[in-house]
C-alpha cells in the first residue's frame, strides 16, 4: 500500500523535471536571434575571403614535421611565393570553399549560441555578467559549434595539404569529394579527427570572448557611458585585436596538435601520440610552428569579423 504513493511521487518528480527541462529550452530559444547568425556568418565569410592564403601558410607550417614529401619553406613570404610559382593564384586559395563554409558557419553559429546563452543567463537580472559567466557562455557556444562544424575543418585541412600542382594527382577534387571520400574510407571517425583537441580549443574562443566583453565593458565604464554603447570601428578593432592576441598566445599548441591529427600524410595514434612525438622530435618550439603566420592572419581576420558583426547585428537587431 505504501508503494503506490511512492511511485506516484517518483513519476510526479520525473514529470516536473521533464517539464522544467522543456521550460528551460523554451526560455533559451526565446533568446535565439537569427540576426546574430547572419551577422556572424557575414563577418566570418568576409575575413576568410580576404585572408585565406595566410591560413594556408599557417597550416603548412603547423604540420612541417620533417617528412620528405613536404615542401620546405624558409618563411611566410617564401611559402606564399613558392605556392604562387608552382600553382598560381588558385594555389593560394586551395581549401577556400570549406574554409568559407567553416568560418561562416562557425562564426554565425558561435554568435547565435553565445548570445542566446548569455541572454538566458542574464534573464531577470539587473547586474552585468561576470568574466567567469562570459567564459562559460562562450565555452558552451564553442562546444556546440565545433560539434556541428568539425567535418568541414577536416576537409579544409586535407585540401590545404595537397602539395601537387597537377590536379590529376590530387586525392581530393573539392570539398564535397573530400567529404565523401573521407566518410567512405574512414567513416564518421575520419570526419571527427581533431575533435578532442578542438574541444580544448573552445577555451580559445572562450578566452577571446571573455577578454573582448571585459575590455568593452571596462572601456565604456571609463568613458562613463552604458556598457552596451556602440563603439567606433577603430575601438572595435582595438578590442578585437587585443582579445585575439591574448587567446592565440594562450592556446596555440592545440591547433598544431589538431592539424597534425587531421593531416593525411602522417599517422598518429591520438592526441597523446602527437604531443609525445612532437615534443621528442621538435621540442617546445614544435607546438608553436606557424604561430607568426597565425597571428598575422587571425588578428586582422578577427578585427574584420567583429567590425562586420557589430555593424550588421545592430542593423538587423535594432
Amino acid at each position: 500500500m505504501n508503494s503506490a504513493p511512492n511511485h506516484g511521487a517518483v513519476n510526479g518528480t520525473e514529470a516536473v523535471s521533464a517539464g522544467s527541462v522543456v521550460g528551460h529550452v523554451q526560455q533559451m530559444f526565446g533568446h535565439v536571434k537569427l540576426g546574430n547568425l547572419v551577422a556572424g556568418l557575414s563577418g566570418g565569410v568576409a575575413s576568410t575571403l580576404v585572408l585565406h592564403p595566410l591560413d594556408l601558410v599557417k597550416i603548412r607550417f603547423a604540420v612541417s614535421d620533417g617528412l620528405d614529401l613536404r615542401p620546405k619553406y624558409r618563411g611566410i613570404m617564401h611559402c606564399m611565393r613558392s605556392v604562387w610559382v608552382q600553382e598560381g593564384f588558385r594555389g593560394l586559395y586551395q581549401g577556400v570553399t570549406p574554409n568559407v563554409w567553416g568560418a561562416g558557419a562557425s562564426w554565425g553559429l558561435y554568435f547565435l549560441f553565445y548570445n542566446a546563452i548569455k541572454g538566458y543567463t542574464k534573464e531577470g537580472r539587473e547586474t552585468e555578467l561576470s568574466a567567469t559567466e562570459h567564459l562559460v557562455s562562450a565555452a558552451q557556444a564553442g562546444i556546440l559549434t565545433l560539434t556541428l562544424t568539425n567535418p568541414i575543418w577536416v576537409t579544409k585541412t586535407r585540401l590545404v595539404l595537397q602539395y601537387s600542382a597537377d590536379p590529376s594527382s590530387k586525392r581530393y577534387k573539392g570539398m564535397v569529394d573530400a567529404l565523401v571520400k573521407i566518410y567512405r574510407l574512414e567513416g564518421v571517425a575520419g570526419l571527427y579527427k581533431g575533435y578532442v583537441p578542438g574541444l580544448f580549443g573552445t577555451s580559445h574562443g572562450a578566452l577571446q570572448f571573455m577578454a573582448y566583453e571585459e575590455l568593452k565593458r571596462d572601456y565604456n565604464k571609463y568613458k562613463k557611458v552604458p556598457s552596451e554603447a556602440k563603439l567606433s570601428a577603430l575601438e572595435y578593432i582595438t578590442m578585437a585585436a587585443l582579445s585575439k592576441i591574448f587567446a592565440v598566445v594562450t592556446t596555440y599548441p592545440y591547433q598544431v596538435v589538431r592539424a597534425r591529427l587531421q593531416d593525411q600524410h602522417n599517422r598518429y595514434d591520438g592526441v597523446v601520440d602527437v604531443v609525445r612525438r612532437t615534443w621528442r622530435n621538435e621540442g617546445a618550439a614544435g607546438f608553436y610552428k606557424g604561430i607568426i603566420a597565425n597571428v598575422i592572419r587571425v588578428t586582422p581576420a578577427c578585427c574584420i569579423t567583429f567590425v562586420v558583426y557589430e555593424n550588421v547585428s545592430r542593423l538587423l537587431l535594432r
